[in-house]
C-alpha cells in the first residue's frame, strides 16, 4: 500500500489524485525584489484549494518568460501590493505563467477535463460569466482579466498550481514534459498577433516581417506565418541565429545591426536629423526588398521592441498594411511619421495574449507538428533562479526555455 504523505520532495510523485497537504514553490516576496538570483527563493507553503469552476494540476514542468523578470524586480507593478489591494491576503508570489502537468482534482462545475487528464494550461483568466463573456464579446476585454502566474498567484513554479478550468488544453501527444511546457503564453501571443486582427490576418503569400525572429514570440510567429503560407523575414542581431530562423521557414534574415537609425523619430523639423534617419529606414527597406525579389512592403510587422524599431516598422509596411505589437521591450514612447501612417491607411494594432479559441489555435497548429515549441534548453528545478537571470541579462538561448519540476526523468509514470 502506498504511503501517504503531507508532502512530497520534488520529482517524488504523489498517487494520481492524492493531494498533499504542502508543497515546494519559488516565491518571490517584496522584502527580496530585485534581479532573479535574489528574489526567487524556495519554501515550503500550503498547497492551494481550488474553486467550483477551478482545477489543481500536477506540475510536470514550467516554462519561463520574461513576466516573472518583472515580478521579481517588483517593476513596472508590485503583483503582490496590487494583489493585496484588490483583496487577496498572500505576502507572496509564485511566478510562472506556462505549465504542462496533470490533472489531480477538479471543482464540482469542471466538466471538461478529468483526473488523469495529461494538459498544457494557457495564461489567460477572466471571471467567470463576466459581461464581456455574457455579451458574447472578447473576455480579453473585461475588467476581470489578468495573466495566470503574473497577475495571479500561484503560477507554475511549484509542484501543484491552480487554473480555471477554460485554461487547459490536451497535452499534445508526441512532445515531452518540457517542451509541452514553452509554447503556450509565446505562441498563443503570436497568434493573436497574426490572426486575430481582421481584415489584416495572414493569408497566402503575405510578407511578414518579425522582429526577434530568434526569440520565444519571434520562433512562434515564423512559424505560424509559414503554417499560413506566407513570407516571413526575421529581423536578428546576430548571423549566428540565421541557420535558427530560416529551419524555422524564413525566408530571408536581416541583421540589425547592420543599421544605425535606430531610436526615437527625429522631429520633421530637424531636416539634417530626420534625413538621416529616412536614408537609415530606406536602406532597411530595401534589405526587404532584396529578401523578396520585388519592390514592395511588409504586409504584416510583428513589433515587440517598441520605441527603438516602431518609425521603421511604420515605414516599410505597406499600403493598408498593419504594424501589430505586444509589448515595449527598447521602451514605451512611441513616434511615427503620421503622413505615411494616414496616407497610405496603415494600421498600428496593440495586442495582448489571446483568448480560449487562439489559445486553441496555436495549441492544434502544434498538435498536428506544424509548429515547435523551439525548446532552447531545459533545466532543473533547483535552477529556476539561474534561468531566469540568463533572461534578465539577455544571455539565454534561441527559442524557449523549461524547467523541470515533477518531471525530473521525462519518462516518468505515475504511480498508482
Amino acid at each position: 500500500m502506498t504511503e501517504i504523505k503531507n508532502l512530497y520532495e520534488i520529482g517524488e510523485t504523489p498517487p494520481l489524485g492524492v493531494v498533499p497537504e504542502k508543497m515546494h514553490a519559488w516565491l518571490i516576496r517584496p522584502e527580496r525584489f530585485g534581479e532573479p538570483m535574489q528574489a526567487f527563493q524556495k519554501e515550503v507553503i500550503d498547497v492551494p484549494a481550488i474553486k467550483d469552476d477551478e482545477v489543481l494540476v500536477y506540475v510536470m514542468a514550467a516554462g519561463v518568460n520574461y513576466n516573472n523578470v518583472w515580478a521579481g524586480l517588483g517593476v513596472p507593478i508590485n503583483v503582490i501590493a496590487a494583489r493585496n489591494k484588490a483583496g487577496e491576503t498572500e505576502e507572496f508570489h509564485i511566478g510562472g505563467s506556462d505549465a504542462s502537468g496533470i490533472v489531480y482534482a477538479v471543482g464540482k462545475d469542471v466538466t471538461n477535463v478529468k483526473v488523469g487528464d495529461e494538459v498544457v494550461a494557457h495564461c489567460g483568466s477572466w471571471k467567470k460569466n463576466c459581461p464581456m463573456e455574457q455579451a458574447g464579446k472578447d473576455p480579453m476585454y473585461d475588467d476581470s482579466f489578468r495573466i495566470w502566474g503574473y497577475e495571479t498567484n500561484y503560477g507554475s513554479f511549484a509542484q501543484f498550481t491552480k487554473v480555471q478550468d477554460h485554461q487547459l488544453l490536451p497535452k499534445p501527444k508526441h512532445l515531452n514534459w518540457e517542451a509541452a511546457a514553452t509554447y503556450m503564453l509565446v505562441g498563443a501571443t503570436s497568434y493573436r498577433m497574426l490572426m486575430g486582427w481582421q481584415p489584416n490576418t495572414v493569408k497566402k503569400d503575405d510578407v511578414v516581417l518579425v522582429w526577434g525572429g530568434s526569440g520565444g514570440i519571434g520562433s512562434m510567429a515564423i512559424q505560424i506565418a509559414k503554417a499560413q503560407g506566407a513570407k516571413p523575414i526575421a529581423v536578428i542581431s546576430d548571423d549566428s541565429k540565421i541557420d535558427f530562423c530560416m529551419k524555422l521557414g524564413a525566408i530571408g534574415c536581416i541583421n540589425r545591426n547592420d543599421f544605425d537609425h535606430w531610436g526615437m523619430m527625429p522631429h520633421w523639423k530637424d531636416q539634417e536629423g530626420y534625413g538621416q534617419w529616412v536614408k537609415g529606414a530606406r536602406k532597411f527597406g530595401k534589405a526587404i526588398w532584396d529578401i523578396l525579389g520585388e519592390k514592395r512592403g511588409v504586409d504584416i510587422v510583428f513589433e515587440h521592441p517598441g520605441e527603438t524599431t516602431l518609425p521603421t516598422s511604420v515605414f516599410v509596411c505597406e499600403t493598408g498594411g498593419m504594424v501589430v505589437i505586444c509589448a515595449g521591450t527598447t521602451g514605451f514612447n512611441a513616434t511615427l511619421d503620421l503622413r505615411y501612417h494616414w496616407m497610405r491607411q496603415k494600421r498600428l494594432q496593440g495586442s495582448h495574449f489571446a483568448n480560449d479559441d487562439q489559445a486553441k489555435g496555436i495549441n492544434d497548429l502544434v498538435a498536428a507538428g506544424k509548429v515547435d515549441p523551439c525548446l532552447g534548453n531545459t533545466y532543473t528545478y533547483d535552477q529556476l533562479p539561474d534561468a531566469h537571470q540568463l533572461m534578465y541579462e539577455n544571455k539565454h538561448p534561441a527559442g524557449n526555455m523549461s524547467v523541470l519540476v515533477g518531471a525530473q526523468d521525462t519518462n516518468m509514470g505515475i504511480s498508482e
